[in-house]
C-alpha cells in the first residue's frame, strides 16, 4: 500500500475491531490462555486460506499464540475486509490478500503462502474451499507436498473436493473434516448463515422481505438457517432439496417442497446453498420474474450458471456486487456476488 497514513488508518481501525471480536470468540481467547505458555504448535509452519476477515485475524493471531509460524490468503477475491488484512500485516504476519482480486491475482496470492518459507518449507495446510489443496497437488509442488503433514477443510465445497480427491486415489495427505463437526455444521452453518444471510440481502438491495416468495436452495445446515432467516422476516419460504430426509424435515417444519422448475416461476429471491453446480440455469432464468435477485451463499459460483446469463444479457453494475442483467426478454435479473 503505497500510502502510509491509509496503511496506518486501516491497521488502526482493523486492531481496534480484532480486540473487539475477542471478547465475541471466548473459545480462541481460552486456548491462549490456558496452552500460550506451552507453546504446544511450535514448530508448526501453517499455510492458511481462510476469508481474510477480523474473525480470521484473531485465529491467526491465535495460532501464533500458540507457538505456529502463518502464512496467509484469501479463499474468495471478495471477501477480504482490507482493514483486517492491513492490521494483521502490520503485526508481522505475511498476508496475501486484498478485496477485489482478479483470478490471476487470487491465485498469484495463494502461491505466495506455499513460496517464501525458505529451505524448511511449510508443514500444515488450513483451507476453506480447497483452492490451495488443488494448487498444492499439481506436479510443481510436488517436493513442497512431501513435507506436509495434514490439512484440515472448513466448508462443504472444500468437503466434495477432497472427497473427489479420495476416490480418484489422489488425496496425498491426510485430511480432517472440519466442517461435518458439530461444531461447524449445527453452528456456523446453521446459526451463522441466519444472521448473515438477510443482512447481506438487506446491505446490498433494501428490498422489503415481508410478503416475499424466497427460494432456498438445499436444506442442509446451511438452508435450514437461511430459510428460517427469510421466513423470520415474513417470507414465504420454499425450499427445493433432492435428499429425501431434508426434504421431508423442510415439510415438516412448515416449508413448501417444490422443485426449481416451479420455484422460477413464482419466487422473487433465489438463494443457493447446496455447493453443487448448475441449480439454477438457463431455463430456470428465462422464466424469472422481472426484478427477481439470485445470490449464493454456498463457498463458489458453480451453482449459477453466470456464464450462461453473462452471455445471454447485458448487464449493468448498479453498486460493488450488485449487478442487474437484462435478458433477451426484456426481464431484470439482479445478481448479488
Amino acid at each position: 500500500m503505497e500510502d502510509p497514513k491509509v496503511f496506518q488508518e486501516l491497521a488502526r481501525w482493523g486492531r481496534k475491531e480484532i480486540e473487539i471480536a475477542e471478547a465475541e470468540m471466548p473459545g480462541l481467547m481460552a486456548l491462549r490462555e490456558e496452552f500460550g505458555a506451552k507453546k504446544p504448535l511450535k514448530g508448526a509452519r501453517i499455510a492458511g486460506c481462510l476469508h481474510m476477515t477480523i474473525q480470521t485475524a484473531v485465529l491467526i493471531e491465535t495460532l501464533q499464540h500458540l507457538g505456529a509460524d502463518v502464512r496467509w490468503s484469501s479463499c474468495n477475491i471478495f471477501s477480504t475486509q482490507d482493514h483486517a488484512a492491513v492490521a494483521i500485516a502490520a503485526a508481522g504476519t505475511p498476508v496475501f490478500a486484498w478485496k477485489g482480486e482478479t483470478e490471476e491475482e487470487f491465485n498469484w496470492c495463494i502461491e505466495q503462502t506455499i513460496t517464501g518459507w525458505g529451505d524448511e518449507g511449510y508443514n500444515l495446510i488450513l483451507d476453506d474451499g480447497g483452492d490451495l489443496t488443488n494448487m498444492m497437488h499439481e506436479e510443481r509442488f510436488a517436493k513442497e507436498m512431501k513435507q506436509i503433514l495434514g490439512l484440515s477443510e472448513e466448508t462443504t465445497t472444500g468437503i466434495h473436493n477432497l472427497e473427489a480427491l479420495h476416490a480418484k486415489g489422489k488425496l496425498k495427505v491426510p485430511a480432517i473434516n472440519v466442517n461435518d463437526s458439530v461444531t461447524k455444521s449445527k453452528f456456523d452453518n446453521l446459526y451463522g448463515c441466519r444472521e448473515s444471510l438477510v443482512d447481506g440481502i438487506k446491505r446490498a438491495t433494501d428490498v422489503m422481505l415481508a410478503g416475499k416468495v424466497a427460494v432456498v436452495a438445499g436444506y442442509g445446515d446451511v438452508g435450514k438457517g437461511c430459510a428460517q432467516s427469510l421466513r423470520s422476516y415474513g417470507s414465504r419460504v420454499l425450499v427445493t432439496e433432492i435428499d429425501p430426509i431434508c426434504a421431508l424435515q423442510a415439510a415438516m417444519e412448515g416449508y413448501e417442497v417444490v422443485t426449481m422448475e416451479e420455484a422460477a416461476k413464482i419466487a422473487d429471491i433465489f438463494v443457493t446453498t447446496t455447493g453443487c453446480c448448475d441449480i439454477i440455469t438457463a431455463e430456470h432464468f428465462n422464466v424469472m420474474k422481472s426484478g427477481a435477485i439470485v445470490c449464493n451463499i454456498g463457498h463458489f459460483d458453480i451453482e449459477i450458471d453466470m456464464a450462461w446469463l453473462n452471455k445471454n444479457s447485458t448487464m449493468e453494475e448498479i453498486k460493488p456486487q450488485v449487478d442487474e442483467h437484462v435478458l433477451k426478454n426484456g426481464n431484470k435479473i439482479i445478481v448479488l456476488a
